[in-house]
């Protein structure tokens, strides 16, 4: 059985997580195939924007498979390698990564979904934090990153509980951006990301690097590599071109509108 389905259509890729019957979880061999996916998707020059989602309605995916660890330990709740650690294998991705959180994403889940650059859900996804339940901390980054998504105490409430959050409170908390009917959930998905087909390629992964790596600093160092990376990008950059890209933007707006 493929483990994790890959399809590309249109310059976006999409990365199905396939073990509906273990709510997807991220067994060993499942992370080895997530990781050539990855890898596929990154030596692709075609590809614009990669969805990832999970196979069914029931799960994103449950997280790590408690039952394979427990026949063979901890290391990859902390692995740095890409081929064992499915977050690494996205926030190493060039191109932007949507999130289609179909059903719940639960700890390691969880931390699969916050390696997202954006999130959309449908009504069935819910998240939760175990760590403190199963005495595991984390491993994969959600202990920083939960909290400068949602803030320090919204946070600390889910991860000091373990209690689930559903998806129009995680919408309401800024964790997901929308959230969809699970039939209209993978349509709006590839909506957002075939947008995403009409900006270069190469300007993308430029941009991304730009939000990313700023992200990761203080507003300070944010704005140093803003303008260390803006200046001489900017000198290469052809006014007939902008001139050129601006009008098909009135263009574009002119059809939507009619």
């Amino acid at each position: 059985m493929t483990l994790v389905l890959l399809d590309k259509t249109d310059g976006v890729a999409t990365i199905t997580l396939n073990r509906p019957e273990a709510m997807n979880a991220l067994s060993k061999a499942l992370r080895v195939e997530l990781c050539a996916a990855c890898q596929d998707v990154r030596n692709d020059n075609s590809v614009h924007a990669l969805i990832v989602t999970g196979s069914g309605e029931r799960a994103f995916t449950a997280g790590l498979d408690l039952k394979e660890l427990g026949e063979s330990g901890l290391g990859p709740a902390n692995d740095r390698d890409a081929s064992s650690n499915p977050v690494f294998a996205l926030t190493e991705m060039p191109i932007p990564v949507i999130g289609a959180i179909n059903g719940v994403a639960i700890t390691g889940g969880f931390e699969l979904a916050l390696a997202c650059d954006i999130r959309i859900a449908s009504t069935n996804a819910r998240f939760a934090d175990t760590h403190a339940r199963v005495g595991i901390t984390p491993g994969w980054g959600l202990s920083q990153k939960l909290s400068r998504f949602i803030g320090l105490s919204r946070a600390c409430e889910l991860s000091f509980t373990g209690q689930f959050l559903d998806a129009q409170t995680a919408c309401d908390w800024g964790l997901v951006n929308h959230v969809y009917q699970p039939d209209e959930l993978m349509p709006a998905a590839s909506a957002l990301a075939r947008d995403m087909t009409t900006i270069d390629r190469d300007f993308l992964k430029v941009y991304k690097d730009l939000i990313m790596t700023g992200f990761d600093r203080n507003l300070k160092d944010g704005m140093a590599y803003e303008h260390e990376i803006s200046v001489p990008y900017n000198a290469r950059v052809s006014m007939d071109e902008v001139e050129n890209r601006r009008l098909a933007i009135i263009e574009r707006g002119r059809k939507l509108k009619g």
